[in-house]
């Protein structure tokens, strides 16, 4: 019988990404793919209209990421809202250029998420 075990790791930037997948004896194809899939990067925004916070959600669950809201974005009892995005540099990319072509301030959301990024993608 194997010897099995099991390691926790954690990824915060892509060089660690890169680092972790070719540990794994990744090809240098395998590895420029998947390094953005590797790291989990949470944004917190605020004051964000609860029109685009649903459409934000949906943007992002489309892209396998989740975004936290308010009970304010099911009742509408408030203009706005804080939300919380939990998703990877890979589904970022996925929906940035969703929300650039979005109402209720999502575009700019889309270029605030590029601002931030942008040091990320540049590792």
């Amino acid at each position: 019988m194997r010897d099995i075990s099991l390691e926790n790791i954690e990824i915060t930037s892509l060089s660690q990404a890169v680092d972790a997948i070719e540990d794994i004896n990744c090809t240098k194809a395998g590895t420029e793919l998947m390094k953005y899939k590797a790291v989990f990067k949470p944004i917190k925004l605020t004051n964000i209209d609860v029109r685009g916070a649903n459409i934000l959600k949906q943007t992002f669950l489309s892209k396998g990421g989740e975004v936290v809201v308010s009970c304010h974005c099911a009742d509408f009892t408030a203009e706005t809202t804080d939300v919380l995005i939990l998703a990877t540099l890979h589904q970022y990319r996925l929906a940035i250029p969703v929300l650039h072509i979005q109402p209720w301030g999502l575009k700019e959301v889309a270029v605030l998420l590029e601002q931030a990024l942008a040091k990320e993608y540049a590792k």
